[in-house]
């Protein structure tokens, strides 16, 4: 793995191609259009959805994490399925006994950079979170989102977002 990163990060014209090959070999399932631009990891129990475009994703832990069609991210995302068992475990702060739990991002969702998405968490279709947020709770359809933990704080305008969906207009 090694190699291939060093490769990836040293030609840039080369880069999209190989981590768009990585990241393809080593989901559960991918749709067609993949788009990888930069350096990303997603696990074995990750499922992509068509037109997905990661730049720079990383994706960790034991749970499911089910990408939708027409997904954008900034760069540097981290996606965790996993946390430690604090409450109930042997030892303190934490044992090693973990909780897992999944993630849902439904169509057309866009992430802005180093947003981070929690174990648990569903963002509902055509919804944006803001750069540097922090998502812990569920997302609602069109709903845009920010902040750490990420609040609600607007709306996308829900009849031109199904006028462009209607119409096939997608990036």
């Amino acid at each position: 793995m090694g190699f291939i990163r060093w490769l990836a990060r040293r030609y840039s014209g080369l880069r999209r191609s190989v981590c768009t090959s990585w990241v393809r070999r080593t989901a559960r399932s991918c749709g067609k259009n993949l788009r990888v631009n930069a350096w990303s990891v997603v696990g074995p129990h990750t499922h992509l959805g068509n037109n997905v475009n990661f730049n720079g994703m990383e994706i960790t832990g034991r749970g499911s994490v089910t990408i939708g069609d027409n997904f954008h991210s900034g760069s540097d995302c981290l996606m965790v399925t996993e946390i430690h068992n604090y409450d109930h475990g042997e030892a303190i702060p934490y044992d090693s006994s973990t909780i897992t739990r999944d993630i849902v991002i439904e169509d057309n969702v866009w992430l802005g950079s180093r947003v981070i998405i929690l174990g648990g968490v569903r963002i509902g279709e055509g919804a944006i979170i803001q750069a540097g947020s922090c998502v812990v709770k569920d997302i609602p359809k069109y709903a845009i989102a920010g902040g750490h933990p990420a609040q609600v704080f607007s709306s996308r305008d829900a009849e031109h977002y199904e006028r462009l969906k209607a119409a096939g207009r997608f990036h």
